[in-house]
């Protein structure tokens, strides 16, 4: 064997278009695939501080433009060890380019439990951090117990905990300015086991579930989340692969009770969600709805007919398209409500 030192290795390097489920098209200038974690000296020594590097997973939650200047990082690293196992948890560390859904069943399968409410959300592994992804009652920030990244500011691994993360409601250290020098590599989940599982069935769409527990003597079973909650998304909204979409478009605005209570008054059937905090989460698509674009195109964009979170993409759209549109929508939200809509995608357009 040779005692010469092993070159570093760099990854794969692409000029191409970068999929995205909204189907808006996109050319990187320049993208690496990263599929092995040797590569990152390689592209530490590449990175610019004033040039950050744009990660892309699977494309499911961006608005990009036609063309996406500087570096850009294909993430494709896959694999999931167990850390550690108790009686009645395990701690799993799942690599970032792994598809969420399919991490989902995966984690189903081997009676490992509490990702039930986030099945179906597309997207991967990796990017779930940065959204603190999270649905029918159930935030991704609750179930991590590390997120590894490498952090380009000083070219090392780092393993921070939740508090490191700054998660909130759809936010995380990742969306803010001095999160933009971290590259996910992993993330560290803590699921229970079938003897400490609870299942999390507040929001209206699951209540069947916990109805029939208490009615007929049902018993409520992860897989019987997990096939709720799949019923329903496949219900309310598009498959991207048929109608290019991002999934919500909007964030379900937070606002204080007083003003909720305000609404509520001159809008009897508003959607309201109450929080910790004292204040209440609003509908958005309730809002949009009532605002009349339910079902609207503009252009080669449009709201969904069946979900008025959703905008989707109905031929030739590019960025400036879908954020016109969200502006109108934005508009019209805001004078009959007085409430603002905040876009959940990462835009770079």
């Amino acid at each position: 064997m040779s005692n010469r030192q092993k070159p570093t290795s760099r990854p794969s390097f692409r000029s191409q278009a970068v999929h995205n489920t909204l189907a808006l098209p996109c050319v990187a200038e320049s993208a690496w695939q990263l599929d092995d974690e040797s590569c990152l000296p390689w592209l530490q020594s590449h990175w610019l501080a004033n040039q950050p590097m744009k990660i892309v997973g699977a494309g499911s939650n961006l608005i990009l433009p036609p063309i996406l200047t500087g570096p850009t990082i294909l993430m494709a690293l896959k694999g999931i060890t167990v850390i550690e196992e108790t009686t009645h948890d395990i701690l799993v560390n799942v690599a970032a380019g792994e598809s969420w859904h399919d991490w989902v069943q995966q984690s189903l399968k081997a009676g490992w439990f509490g990702l039930e409410n986030l099945a179906l959300i597309p997207g991967t592994v990796g990017a779930s951090p940065v959204q603190n992804i999270g649905a029918y009652g159930v935030e991704v920030g609750q179930l991590i117990e590390h997120v590894n990244v490498w952090d380009f500011s000083c070219g090392q691994t780092k393993a921070l905990t939740t508090d490191d993360c700054q998660f909130a409601y759809r936010d995380s250290l990742f969306k803010k300015p001095e999160g933009q020098a971290l590259l996910i590599l992993s993330v560290s989940f803590r699921l229970r086991k079938k003897a400490a599982w609870q299942p999390t069935l507040d929001y209206p769409d699951l209540k069947p579930l916990s109805q029939a527990a208490l009615l007929d003597g049902f018993v409520v079973s992860p897989q019987a989340v997990f096939d709720q909650v799949v019923a329903v998304r496949r219900l309310k909204l598009p498959d991207p692969a048929s109608i290019p979409n991002a999934g919500s478009f909007f964030k379900n605005p937070l606002v204080s009770a007083e003003h909720c209570d305000r609404l509520r008054q001159r809008y009897p059937g508003l959607v309201a969600y109450p929080q910790t905090d004292g204040r209440a989460k609003l509908a958005a698509g309730w809002m949009i709805e009532q605002c009349g674009w339910k079902g609207r195109q503009l252009g080669d964009v449009g709201v969904h007919e069946r979900q008025a979170l959703v905008l989707v993409n109905l031929g030739n759209a590019q960025a400036r398209d879908l954020l016109a549109l969200a502006e109108v929508i934005g508009a019209d939200v805001l004078e009959r409500f007085g409430v603002a809509l905040e876009i959940e995608p990462i835009c770079w357009a």
